[in-house]
């Protein structure tokens, strides 16, 4: 009979610190784990209870229940309460290393302070005034207390005001939880692309024109500023329950009013990381977003809990964590199926782009009074959390090489999909979008390729059934969408003669004499053949003016030069 690490630690009662000193001793990686935590450690567990149990006191991450590990920062005693509910626990060194150096923010030059990102969407609104919006929606707690201190919740609202009409809507937050530095990150980058790359991109153009976008880059300000410092902060600032101290505050997330408190997903221990707070919506956060969130989505679900939305329900709403690497959809409360069960082939089409794992958000534990829960619970709408990244702290060399562009192509394809998320992501998507040439002169005509493909979902948990393509369509100028305007469908043919596979090469011939001068938006859609129509990407094409067969109408040897009048 062998014994386990675990129960031979426990049975010589030897402490974290002990641990630690044996590790330093031995050298690991010739480096030293830090005496004082907290430390990021590696626990392997037998059953789910155990991650349930630990869950309400701390968040784990990275919960694999196929291997049965995690990943969880802890100090000694929630080290030694990981022990008594029968984790064998290890620390992993570079993690804790990785954990234990400078946090504040000078430290993370592709990271805004709270200061600098309200000056950023100022900067936006100032220059874009027909794009963008700063709205205050709330307070934080602070500022509730004394209006000298604290800050205003602020979401900056992107679309192209000029264009009127109901548009669909995303609305994504970060910063929830303060010390996860990549989120803030990835909602401010989202807004610079957008803005930036509006009117040179058909894509960017066409979101802006047609979609809202809505962003609150820093959803609990005063505790990011206290994580900015070099804290390891994580909830509010509310000094109300356990006073006084780095353990003070609520868990914003979860204190939303949908299931709050119902399932053993939360903390009534008003230390613990996961306190729920005193009632539902308590905190001034939280009661900012859950207003806002209603005035800007309709009502599109039922009272009871297993009642779906309609499958044409519009809006999408994204929550963005770190860390853990996984996308995640309601319910998290407990094993209750989502009503709209298409809501895992979105969730599986948003884990493509980021290669994260895609799963119920009740999977690794439950948590009750959540962000996504309460968006698709009191409004029907489609909702996931991201957790983004390996860290909380995480460094700009891996959010810029890795973060940012897999899960920017994520958010953006949230807000393609936002007008009919339920139904949309079913069907294939259309990409690498190509003209032979984007810019012509009147008379001539461009090649359009593009290829349709309904194969990209991530199937790490599950499988997602795939179709063949059947259809392929292009617009130009009037999307499909139009109600203004009647759209006019023209069809794209298979490269290969036939519509016979998942993904297909399509192409067309775009004669400019039936368009005329001017720049023009060309939409590509395509359908599967169970009648699915995915996701629209654009581009743009400049028809223009054929100069030299203009002046060659003059007669004789008449040049420019020539038609420049002199003066005297």
């Amino acid at each position: 009979m062998y014994l386990t690490k675990q129960q031979i630690l426990r049975m010589m009662g030897i402490s974290l610190m002990v641990v630690i000193c044996t590790l330093i001793q031995a050298g690991r990686h010739n480096n030293h784990i830090p005496q004082e935590g907290p430390w990021v450690v590696r626990g392997w567990f037998q059953s789910r209870d155990q991650v349930q149990a630990l869950a309400e006191w701390i968040e784990p991450k990275m919960v694999d229940h196929e291997t049965g590990t995690l990943i969880a920062e802890v100090d000694e005693d929630l080290y030694q309460f990981m022990l008594t509910l029968g984790f064998l626990v290890e620390v992993d060194v570079e993690r804790t290393l990785e954990l234990q150096m400078d946090r504040s923010i000078p430290s993370f030059s592709c990271y805004l302070t709270v200061e600098e990102t309200f000056a950023f969407a100022q900067d936006i609104v100032a220059n874009y005034p027909n794009l963008a919006e700063w709205i205050d929606v709330g307070d934080s707690w602070e500022k509730t207390q004394n209006s000298e201190n604290g800050y205003d919740l602020m979401v900056l609202r992107l679309t192209n005001r000029t264009i009127t009409g109901d548009k669909p809507t995303l609305f994504a937050m970060s910063g929830l939880h303060a010390r996860e530095y990549a989120p803030g990150g990835l909602t401010v980058d989202l807004a610079q692309y957008l803005i930036s790359n509006y009117g040179s991109d058909a894509d960017a153009t066409w979101l802006l024109d047609d979609h809202e976008i809505h962003l609150l880059l820093a959803a609990n300000p005063d505790g990011r500023k206290m994580a900015e410092s070099g804290q390891f902060w994580r909830k509010n600032k509310n000094n109300d329950f356990c006073p006084d101290s780095n353990s003070r505050g609520i868990d914003l997330n979860r204190n939303f009013e949908f299931m709050w408190g119902c399932c053993g997903g939360s903390s009534t221990n008003s230390c613990s990381e996961t306190f729920r707070g005193p009632s539902p919506g308590s905190e001034p956060e939280t009661q900012a977003v859950i207003d806002y969130i209603r005035s800007i989505f309709p009502d599109q679900r039922g009272p009871n809990v297993t009642d779906a939305a309609p499958n044409n329900a519009t809006g999408v709403f994204l929550d963005i964590h770190s860390y853990g690497g996984c996308v995640l959809w309601p319910y998290g409360f407990d094993s209750t199926p989502t009503p709209n069960a298409t809501i895992q082939s979105f969730g599986r089409k948003l884990a493509f782009f980021n290669g994260y794992r895609p799963e119920k958000a009740s999977v690794s534990f439950d948590t009750d009074g959540t962000t996504d829960d309460f968006a698709y619970g009191d409004l029907g709408i489609a909702a996931f959390t991201f957790e983004v990244g390996t860290t909380f702290f995480q460094n700009c060399t891996s959010y810029n090489s890795t973060i940012l562009p897999d899960n920017l192509e994520a958010l953006i394809y949230a807000a393609k999909v936002s007008r009919t998320p339920y139904i949309t992501p079913l069907g294939p998507d259309a990409r690498v979008l190509n003209l032979s040439n984007s810019q012509i002169t009147i008379g001539e005509s461009a090649t359009l390729t593009a290829i349709i493909d309904d194969t990209r979902y991530n199937n790490l948990i599950g499988t997602e059934p795939t179709q063949t393509v059947a259809n392929a369509e292009y617009y130009i100028d009037t999307p499909p969408w139009s109600t203004s305007e009647t759209p006019v469908p023209l069809s794209l043919a298979p490269s290969d003669g036939s519509f016979n596979s998942a993904e297909e090469e399509v192409t067309a011939i775009v004669d400019s004499n039936q368009l005329g001068l001017g720049k023009f938006t060309i939409y590509v859609r395509g359908q599967d053949t169970d009648g699915n129509w995915g996701a629209v990407s654009a581009l743009f094409l400049e028809v223009r003016q054929d100069l030299s067969v203009l002046f060659g109408q003059w007669p004789g040897e008449v040049t420019i030069l020539d038609m420049i009048p002199l003066v005297d």
